[in-house]
């Protein structure tokens, strides 16, 4: 899915989802990345802008028809103004818990309904396309590495991959060997957008930051 249906928060979640048991069962470690990406396809969408380093929302009567990145922005009209870095955790687990029914409805998760101690019903989550999510984590570090020219990469996939770097959602890369790459990728991610960059700039860094301090 190199530039699929599927936005930004939703790519960051599959990224970030552990396969192995248990599964899904919080959204601590998806928080941050999946947060980081509803924030930067809102400003994509030219939905929010940057004021002095504030996020704000640049139209009372618009949306972009989903769900997840709708109810942020409604978040985002209803709170006091924060910078973008705080918005990256702020309620974050709430854009996580949205994106992740989302997948559910898309088929890439499965809900089971469990219970605790035999009593208390609880949900558990797993994947349920894990071929498509192997193939995008594949395609991501594709990205990362080369050699495919910058200039070919969507915009969307390069926002992928420079948020993927910032969170250490690949593991297996050594991100420090391709820091020119994530500076190119990250210029590619806002080619078309004036004034993005900067606010990619800021939530990447924020996003990092969240990464290093998480209890692991």
């Amino acid at each position: 899915m190199p530039d699929g249906p599927l936005l930004l928060p939703a790519r960051l979640c599959l990224l970030a989802w552990d396969p192995a048991p248990p599964a899904g069962t919080g959204t601590a470690h998806l928080s941050g990345p999946v947060r980081a990406g509803a924030l930067v396809e809102l400003a994509r969408h030219g939905l929010l802008v940057d004021e002095d380093g504030i996020a704000t929302p640049a139209d009372l009567d618009s949306g972009t028809g989903d769900a997840v990145l709708d109810g942020l922005l409604e978040l985002v009209r209803e709170s006091c103004p924060h910078p973008w870095r705080t918005w990256v955790t702020l309620y974050s687990r709430v854009t996580a818990d949205a994106v992740r029914e989302q997948l559910v409805t898309e088929g890439f998760l499965r809900a089971e309904k469990k219970r605790v101690l035999g009593v208390f019903p609880s949900v558990e989550y797993a994947l349920d396309r894990t071929a498509a999510v192997e193939a995008l984590r594949e395609e991501t570090r594709q990205v990362l590495r080369g050699p495919r020219p910058v200039a070919q990469i969507s915009e969307r996939e390069a926002a992928v991959a420079t948020l993927a770097a910032a969170a250490e959602l690949l593991p297996e890369e050594d991100v420090g060997a391709h820091v020119q790459r994530v500076r190119e990728l990250e210029e590619r991610a806002v080619a078309s957008v004036p004034g993005l960059g900067e606010i990619v700039r800021e939530i990447g860094t924020a996003l990092a930051t969240a990464t290093a301090t998480a209890p692991p």
